[in-house]
């Protein structure tokens, strides 16, 4: 299997898209994000307001400059931000976990028939740069690698770390293995290896490629994976409905499955 972090060539876009966006984030957990506009800007009205997974974070930064809106865009792991939403907070599209897009299409949330699969997902795990790299290649080594390290790093929001917690209740790990770990609200669990906290990280493979220099081992063992993907939506009461559809067909075509494919996802 080809290692997670291997680069393919650069994404190739077509010429009629224009060369300008500024991107804001807003009330963002994530370590290194980027701003694209000026802070005296942020109060210039953005074309588009969007929810997104950080799951897809390297993907958008990449590919918003070479769109030509304004997008106004909210990080988050899919769960904060659904709890967001359903304490009332609204945009004009989501990109979360299909689980989730459909479970806010079906609350009336979401507009009906807008759902978009963009990517399938697959957890991995990261070491420090320079590490001993341990064998997670099967189902038993994974296990052995797990009980062998000293401390462990996941996410207590994100759709992995969800996962994650969950397939220790399984393996029977689960007691073991949260006695050494570092559980985070949000965020990018690869960070912790930079700030040596942790041995090993837990998260989606395209989160993990998110932190520059951290070592990944790979994608946790088939058997194991979960079948996890993110999709966008539009909300039902967006007042910009063709702009909305406009940015997931542009998010979404086969012109940009390489990017998909360079961050560590798989085109749907």
């Amino acid at each position: 299997m080809p290692q997670a972090n291997a680069r393919s060539s650069p994404l190739e876009v077509s010429a009629g898209i224009p060369q300008r966006v500024a991107s804001v984030a807003r009330a963002l957990p994530v370590p290194r994000r980027r701003r694209n506009i000026a802070p005296h800007q942020e109060a210039h009205v953005a074309d588009l307001k969007l929810f997104s997974t950080l799951g897809v974070v390297s993907v958008l930064d990449e590919l918003l400059p070479r769109l030509g809106l304004e997008v106004d865009a909210v990080y988050e792991p899919t769960k904060r931000l659904v709890d967001r939403i359903q304490a009332g907070e609204r945009a004009d599209l989501a990109i979360l976990t299909s689980d989730a897009i459909d479970e806010l299409t079906a609350a009336g949330v979401l507009a009906s028939g807008s759902r978009v699969d963009l990517a399938r997902s697959h957890v991995g795990m990261a070491v420090a740069p320079g590490a001993a790299r341990p064998d997670i290649s099967t189902v038993e080594a994974f296990r052995q690698t797990l009980l062998a390290a000293g401390t462990i790093g996941y996410s207590r929001a994100g759709a992995s770390g969800i996962f994650f917690a969950g397939l220790l209740e399984r393996m029977g790990l689960a007691a073991e293995v949260n006695a050494k770990a570092t559980v985070i609200p949000s965020g990018f669990t690869g960070q912790l290896l930079l700030d040596g906290k942790v041995e090993l990280a837990v998260q989606q493979v395209s989160e993990l490629m998110a932190v520059p220099g951290i070592d990944i081992l790979g994608r946790i063992p088939k058997e194991l994976q979960p079948d996890t993907i993110f999709s966008a939506g539009l909300f039902a009461e967006t007042g910009k409905e063709r702009e909305a559809r406009d940015f997931v067909a542009a998010i979404a075509g086969p012109s940009v499955a390489l990017l998909y494919v360079e961050k560590g996802l798989e085109p749907v």
